[in-house]
Order: C-alpha cells, then sequence, then structure tokens
C-alpha cells in the first residue's frame, strides 16, 4: 500500500468560506484526512495583479486561465485597500476542519506580503508576521496549530531560524525528495521538513498535461516507496476544479493508494535526512521555490 501526503493550502477568503466547505464534504464521503494549512490574515492576494507587467506572470495566467479559475473576487483583494482579515471574517470553515479531525497548520498571516517580501524581511519581522498568524489561528481552533508551509514554498535562513521560536511539530517549506532536517553551514536549523514532492495544478496545466488529462499525470508522478506528497489549493480543487478532485479521489481509491495527512506520513518515518536548502526555478511557475538539496 502507497501512502501520499495530503496539503491542502487555503490563501484567499474565498478558498476559505467556499472551497474548504466543499473538501470537507469530499474528504468526508471518501473518509480521508488531510493538513490544511491556512491563511488567517488580510486578503491582499488581488495584489498579484500588478505583477502582470512581467511576461513569465502573464503567460501563467493566460495558461491557467486565472480569471475563471479563480474568480474576479479573489484576483482584485486587496488591490487598492488592505484586504479583509480572512480569520475574523470567515472563522466557522476553519473552526468544522478542526472538527473534523484534520491536521491543522498555518500558512500564513499575510500571504502576499510573506510570498513578496521574505527576501527582505530580517528575523525579527518574520517572527512578527509568523506569530500575528499563529496567534489568530490558535484562537480560532483553541489549540496551537501543528504545522507551518511557508506561502509559495519561499523560506529563507532568517525564516527558518524565526519558526524556532514556535512550537510547530514540523514544517513544508520546500520542494523535495525525502523528510529531512534542515542544515544550515553543516549545523541544525528550523524544524523537520515534509516537503511537497509533486508538481501542482497551475504548474501543470497547458505545460505537461491538460485538465482532460490531469487526473492520469499526477497519478503517473507518484513512486511507491519513496515519499509522496500532493499540494492542491482550495482555491482550485475545492472550486473550480471539484469534480476533478472528486475523480482523482475514485481513481486513487480504486488503486488502493492510501491519502494521510503529512504528520501521520512524518510518524510513520524510520529515517530523517539532513540535507540543505537552495532555490529552484522552474517552467510554469513564476519565481523561486525553496528546494532541498541532498548531500
Amino acid at each position: 500500500m502507497t501512502d501520499i501526503g495530503l496539503r491542502i493550502d487555503v490563501d484567499t477568503l474565498k478558498g476559505t468560506c467556499e472551497g474548504v466547505p466543499n473538501l470537507l464534504d469530499l474528504l468526508d464521503a471518501y473518509h480521508i484526512r488531510a493538513t490544511f494549512f491556512f491563511s488567517v490574515g488580510p486578503d491582499n492576494m488581488g495584489r498579484h495583479l500588478w505583477r502582470l507587467l512581467r511576461p513569465e506572470f502573464l503567460i501563467k495566467m493566460l495558461r491557467t486561465r486565472a480569471a475563471s479559475l479563480y474568480g474576479w473576487d479573489i484576483l482584485l483583494k486587496g488591490v487598492f485597500w488592505t484586504g479583509p482579515v480572512i480569520g475574523k471574517k470567515c472563522r466557522k470553515p476553519i473552526e468544522d476542519t478542526e472538527k473534523a479531525g484534520h491536521e491543522i497548520g498555518l500558512h500564513a498571516f499575510d500571504h502576499y506580503y510573506w510570498q513578496t517580501h521574505v527576501e527582505k524581511m530580517d528575523r525579527q519581522e518574520v517572527v512578527s508576521q509568523i506569530k500575528q498568524g499563529y496567534d489568530l489561528l490558535s484562537r480560532i481552533i483553541g489549540r496551537n496549530p501543528d504545522c507551518f508551509a511557508a506561502p509559495a514554498w519561499r523560506i529563507t535562513s532568517d525564516a527558518l531560524l524565526a519558526l524556532g521560536h514556535f512550537p510547530f511539530k514540523y514544517s513544508s517549506d520546500c520542494r523535495g525528495e525525502s523528510i529531512f532536517q534542515p542544515l544550515l553551514a553543516g549545523r541544525p536549523i528550523g524544524h523537520i521538513q515534509v516537503p511537497t514532492t509533486m508538481s501542482t495544478y497551475d504548474e501543470l496545466i497547458g505545460v505537461k498535461c491538460s485538465q482532460d488529462t490531469y487526473n492520469d499525470y499526477i497519478i503517473s508522478m507518484i513512486k511507491p516507496d519513496h515519499l509522496n506528497v500532493l499540494t492542491i489549493h482550495a482555491e482550485v480543487e475545492g472550486n473550480a476544479c471539484l469534480a476533478m478532485f472528486k475523480e482523482f479521489l475514485k481513481k486513487i481509491s480504486a488503486l488502493e493508494y492510501r491519502l494521510k495527512p503529512l504528520g501521520d506520513i512524518l510518524s510513520g518515518t524510520q529515517k530523517i535526512d539532513r540535507a540543505g536548502l537552495g532555490r529552484l526555478s522552474m517552467q510554469g511557475r513564476d519565481g523561486w521555490l525553496a528546494k532541498q538539496i541532498s548531500r
């Protein structure tokens, strides 16, 4: 039996209010538990529209048909003024996720700010960003969140050091091939990493596959006897691509693959590697990602 870690990123107000309830119902029907990473602060994701001036981002938006995929309510949030605070406007789906027994992680306070400013933030500012999200998410679910996942897989050495101030069981901040302890100058830094191993919808559509072949392509990426971690988004698989994700679950069930929270994958791991972190640029995605660098 091959296990697959299921990571669900929730980046926006719409993803929280609409996508999460849809996914909770679907996962309940298949008796699946997952790890939800919530952004709980201001939804300023619409500010990414200014990146249309960059050819790579414009091509991605056109290739994924972003307006129909996400909706203009997501694409325009926070463009001209601070967006609504997700954890205050839409806390019930987060509470329902906790009640349903899923693993709960912090994704961000302000997803947009982290994604676009993390390289410039010093350790103190990173701590402030994490603490605001940590405290708000803790109040919503009535306990401390289990884990953390850096927005857009962007993490720096200062951010890893800042994360050490918080009692997360693990982090999922990068792409990689195995569960590992990050190293900086040969010394351990931050929490154990459970990296994403598989590409996401927005990286693959129009690059490696079409809407019709997407599920089969994802399944072809699953490697028996290796770490398999799939990241989906409440804004995509929980909304416009919900039917496609339901079909994926049917296929996974027929193949006898098991979807699990990342924490369960970690607890069943016999060997923790040691590795550094570098940066990766990849076709289908604008900007850099943090990547495990094996020794």
